[in-house]
C-alpha cells in the first residue's frame, strides 16, 4: 500500500494502457490510446482528470501508492473526503461527488490495464455507508432544480416580448425566446441546446421543426436521434417561429454585422403573428452554432453560448418576470427538460410517450420527476373521496 511515488497529473488517464505498451508498435499504441480516450465525453474527461489529480496529491500526502491502487487506500480516500465537514457542520461533499470520484479512480486504473480498485465490495459498502452516514444526520442529497411548467413559459416570454423596447434588447429576446421554446418543447438537456447547429434544424411542412441531436448524455456513441417542436396554438409560443425570427438575425449578423441587425430589430416583433411559414434565410455554414454570446449592445458573436450562460439566463428571465428570489435560485438549465417531463405527466401522457422525447433509457429514470413534482398523478390517495 505504500511505496512508488504518484503518477504526474492527469496521468492515468491519458498514458497509453501499460499492457499494452509490450504487445503493440508505438502508433497502434497511440492510436488505441486516443480511442480510449474518447470513449467519455468530453466533460467527463476533464472531471475525471481533476479527480485523479486530487486523488495523487491525497496519495502522494499519505505515501500509498496511486496507481494500481488497493481498494481500502480507495476506501480510506473516500471516509476522509466523508469525514470534511464545514464551520456549520455541514458535509463539504455530497455522497454523489464521492461516487464519482471512486468512478473517475476506476476509469484510470481500467485505461492504464490494471482491474478497477472502486468495483472492490469493500468500496461499495464504503459509499454505501456514507449514504446512510448522512442521511441518519438529516444531511439529505440537493433537491433537482425546480421545473418549469407551460405557464411559466408563458409567463417569461411575455415578460420578455414586453422589456424587449430597444432593438439591443430584441437580439436578446429573440434568442432567449428560440432557446426557452426549443428546449422546453424538445426537452433537451443544456449541453445539447448550445451543441445545436444550423444543420441541425430542418422545417418540415407537417411536423414544424426537426433538430437533429447528434451525442447526448445517454447517446455517447453518436447515433443520434430527430426531434420535432411542432408549430405552435398562439405565434408568441411558437417553437418554429421563435426560431425563425432568431435565425434571421444570426443572418443578418453574419451578412451584414451589427448595422444590418439593427435595420433588422428597428422596429418590434409582432408577438401576435405567426412567421413560421415564412422564408428561412441562407446561412452557408450549416456547423455554425444556433445560440450564441452576445456582446454589449447586440454584438452576436460566431462561437457557441455555454452551458453556464443558458443557466444564467434562464434565472434572469425568471427574475425579470416577478418570480421570487427563492424560486428562482431553484432553477438551473435543467428547468427546461424537467418542466418538459413534469408538465408532460401532469397532462396525462405516459411514460413511453414521455420518452420518445426526451430520450430515457427506461421508465424509471421519469419516476424522479414524478415523485419530486408530481407526487399526485397515478396516486391512490386521490381516490380516497377526502
Amino acid at each position: 500500500m505504500t511505496g512508488t511515488p504518484a503518477p504526474r497529473s492527469g496521468a492515468a488517464t491519458t498514458t497509453r494502457p501499460r499492457g499494452l505498451l509490450t504487445t503493440v508498435d508505438a502508433l497502434d499504441a497511440g492510436r488505441i490510446t486516443a480511442a480510449v480516450t474518447a470513449s467519455a465525453a468530453a466533460n467527463t474527461r476533464r472531471a475525471y482528470t481533476a479527480d485523479w489529480r486530487r486523488f495523487t496529491g491525497w496519495a502522494a500526502a499519505r505515501g500509498h501508492t496511486p496507481l494500481p491502487a488497493d481498494p481500502a487506500v480507495i476506501a480510506a480516500y473516500l471516509t476522509d473526503a466523508a469525514a470534511a465537514v464545514t464551520d456549520a457542520g455541514k458535509h463539504v461533499y455530497a455522497p454523489a461527488t464521492l461516487a464519482r470520484w471512486a468512478a473517475a479512480l476506476g476509469h484510470a486504473h481500467r485505461a492504464a490495464g490494471h482491474p478497477s480498485p472502486a468495483s472492490a465490495p469493500l468500496v461499495a459498502a464504503t459509499l454505501a455507508g456514507i449514504r446512510r452516514t448522512y442521511a441518519a444526520a438529516g444531511q439529505r442529497p440537493v433537491r433537482q432544480v425546480a421545473p418549469l411548467l407551460t405557464a411559466d413559459i408563458t409567463t417569461i416570454l411575455s415578460a420578455t416580448a414586453a422589456q424587449a423596447n430597444t432593438w439591443a434588447a430584441r437580439v436578446y429576446a429573440r434568442r432567449d425566446t428560440a432557446l426557452l421554446l426549443l428546449g422546453f418543447a424538445a426537452a433537451l438537456r443544456r449541453s445539447e441546446l448550445v451543441a445545436l447547429t444550423i444543420g441541425d434544424i430542418t422545417r418540415h411542412r407537417g411536423d414544424g421543426i426537426h433538430l437533429r441531436i447528434g451525442t447526448s448524455k445517454t447517446d455517447q456513441d453518436g447515433r443520434g436521434t430527430t426531434k420535432a417542436v411542432p408549430y405552435g396554438q398562439t405565434a408568441a409560443a411558437c417553437g418554429p417561429c421563435a426560431y425563425l425570427r432568431w435565425l434571421h438575425v444570426i443572418a443578418a449578423s453574419d451578412d451584414g454585422g451589427r448595422p444590418a441587425v439593427i435595420r433588422l430589430l428597428r422596429r418590434p416583433d409582432e408577438p401576435d403573428t405567426h412567421v413560421c411559414h415564412g422564408r428561412w434565410p441562407r446561412i452557408p455554414d450549416p456547423g455554425a452554432a444556433v445560440f450564441r454570446p452576445i456582446r454589449g449592445a447586440g454584438h452576436i458573436a460566431a462561437t457557441a453560448l455555454s452551458g453556464a450562460a443558458v443557466h444564467k439566463m434562464i434565472r434572469r428571465r425568471a427574475a425579470a418576470a416577478g418570480y421570487d428570489a427563492g424560486f428562482v435560485a431553484r432553477l438551473g438549465g435543467h428547468s427546461l427538460r424537467a418542466g418538459f417531463v413534469t408538465q408532460a405527466f401532469r397532462a396525462g401522457a405516459d411514460a413511453h410517450a414521455i420518452m420518445r422525447q426526451t430520450g430515457h433509457a427506461s421508465p424509471a429514470m421519469l419516476e424522479v420527476y414524478a415523485r419530486e413534482h408530481a407526487p399526485l398523478i397515478g396516486n391512490a390517495v386521490t381516490t380516497l373521496g377526502l
